[in-house]
């Protein structure tokens, strides 16, 4: 099942998705969950399929997607989690002894099919971009062993961990949160609808070209491990977004390096979960709050 959040005119929805088109909750059950995380808090997806059967179908060209979860509590990254040269002509550096997490703010995340803002001054010439598997939380999760971890995982989302080299070298939380930067979706498939994530494919392609590509298993430490580290630190709650790590081919990593500039298109793909597509635009916010952007750049999958 996929299911995500929406805009149908100015009114946010959230509904269950199927090729090229949505059917949203019914305006009863959105009374008793105003967010598709509300529905998640109280375990009722099960009856959100249900209810949004009945509801009629509405065309995806008519929506304008928002964030599947657009309001996480958390959106947790896991950094250096595949093996890759650093830098390109260096060797491959040894195998991480922990997991190395940094946190995501939702003011740097968008939407399937918006523009990801390039940013103004030096801090634009190295934006680069970052294809990853996003794990998301379906239920409350603390001091979770590793042997039970992917029983709490709802499903999957492609995931674009937009960065700035140059201000990773500030900070990693600097590199990593400038707005609207990065984006997640288009959906989120649940895992009962995908293989394991082991056999998860990662493709992320700019302008056409594929530029990165990976299986879940190529990663140094894989999402139950993820799932269990994380939970001794802190509660993980329904709705919450693991970023699981980006491979080998992102622009800071070519030679000649190759980041981002205004008009590129970003597609991240995650198996059949469907395509994540961005545009890049420079200027200010407003200038990207409409960009030249159509229906005919989506993949369904």
């Amino acid at each position: 099942m996929n299911i995500g959040s929406f805009l149908l005119g100015d009114r946010p929805l959230y509904g269950v998705f199927s090729g090229p088109s949505v059917t949203p909750a019914c305006a009863d059950f959105l009374a008793r969950y105003p967010t598709l995380r509300n529905v998640l808090d109280d375990d009722a997806l099960a009856l959100l399929q249900q209810e949004s059967a009945s509801n009629a179908p509405v065309p995806v060209s008519d929506i304008t997607f928002l964030p599947p979860i657009p309001n996480p509590r958390k959106i947790i990254c896991v950094g250096m989690n595949y093996r890759k040269p650093y830098p390109v002509d260096g060797v491959t550096p040894p195998d991480p002894d922990n997991i190395n997490l940094f946190g995501k703010e939702r003011e740097a995340m968008l939407a399937h099919g918006e523009a990801l803002e390039r940013p103004a001054g030096t801090a634009a010439n190295s934006f680069d971009y970052e294809g990853e598997i996003a794990v998301v939380i379906g239920r409350t999760a603390r001091h979770v062993p590793f042997e039970d971890a992917m029983g709490y995982v709802l499903g999957y989302a492609a995931f674009n961990d937009g960065s700035v080299r140059d201000w990773q070298k500030h900070s990693v939380y600097a590199g990593k949160n400038f707005a609207r930067s990065g984006a997640w979706g288009p959906w989120i498939t649940t895992a009962d609808a995908l293989p394991p994530p082991q056999d998860l494919e990662l493709t992320v392609a700019l302008n056409g070209e594929v530029v990165q590509q990976a299986f879940g298993r190529e990663m140094v430490f894989s999402i139950a491990e993820q799932i269990a580290y994380a939970s001794h630190l802190f509660t993980l709650r329904p709705g919450d977004v693991i970023a699981t790590g980006s491979p080998d081919g992102t622009g800071g990593s070519r030679n000649p390096k190759r980041y981002l500039t205004a008009g590129d298109i970003v597609e991240v793909s995650i198996g059949s979960a469907g395509t994540l597509v961005n545009s890049v635009c420079a200027g200010s916010e407003r200038q990207c709050l409409a960009p030249n952007f159509s229906t005919s750049n989506f993949r369904f999958l």
